[in-house]
């Protein structure tokens, strides 16, 4: 059994989107964040103390953007991955991990000097700046939005799932307002996915149930 240890909305939701797409059963473990310091016990799981941490059996991994990849490629029959035979297989990878190296990092600034550091460390101007460093990384995939419905290999893939998180982190976050009109619909159709609705409502309903605040990560500590 595969066990996740997920935060409401931070990027754990990734993988918990990612098994919802392949249909596979798993034991979803729930932490009120950020779990390093609401969580002692969680140090033990995760030393860094951070999510996302899934189990495969023997199998161990704490990189969101590394999950999806392993999860895709574990159940090939779901049909989210690229292989290395694939012509679009460097598309698939480059975007797999542009998600998270290029459009979730300055968002993570965003937050932290917009919402997490006391209000004598906060900074609108690092909001600012890391926000149109956030939107001009979408540059990238308006071009090709506008030609294909999805990132790669002209059907839906985990990549759509990594980029997709960095597009919900920015909905949270008020900067799907500043998408131009072909990320918007792109953002749209992955909303729409039965999947995606699934892991929405798998989380809250997981949070209750375990005792765990079902407000998103980013208003934690905001």
């Amino acid at each position: 059994m595969i066990t996740l240890h997920h935060c409401v909305s931070a990027r754990s939701f990734r993988p918990l989107w990612l098994l919802e797409e392949i249909g596979v059963p798993y034991e979803l473990v729930m932490h009120d964040f950020p779990p390093r310091v609401r969580d002692e016990a969680f140090l033990e799981i995760n030393p860094l103390g951070t999510v996302p941490a899934l189990f495969d059996g023997r199998v161990a991994m704490t990189e969101s953007a590394a999950i999806c990849q392993y999860l895709a490629g574990r159940h090939p029959q779901a049909g989210l991955e690229v292989t290395p035979d694939d012509p679009a297989y460097g598309d698939y990878l480059n975007f797999l991990h542009f998600g998270e190296a290029t459009l979730t990092f300055p968002q993570t600034l965003v937050l932290r000097y917009g919402r997490f550091e006391p209000e004598e460390r906060r900074s609108p101007q690092v909001v600012e700046d890391y926000s149109r460093w956030f939107l001009s990384r979408l540059r990238t995939l308006e071009s090709r939005l506008e030609r294909e419905a999805f990132v790669c290999a002209g059907r839906f893939t985990a990549a759509d799932v990594s980029v997709g998180y960095a597009l919900l982190l920015a909905s949270y976050i008020g900067l799907n307002e500043r998408f131009k009109p072909a990320v918007a619909a792109y953002w749209q159709r992955l909303q729409e996915r039965e999947a995606f609705q699934r892991a929405k409502a798998v989380e809250r309903e997981a949070a209750m149930a375990q005792g765990v605040s079902p407000k998103p990560a980013m208003d934690m500590l905001g």
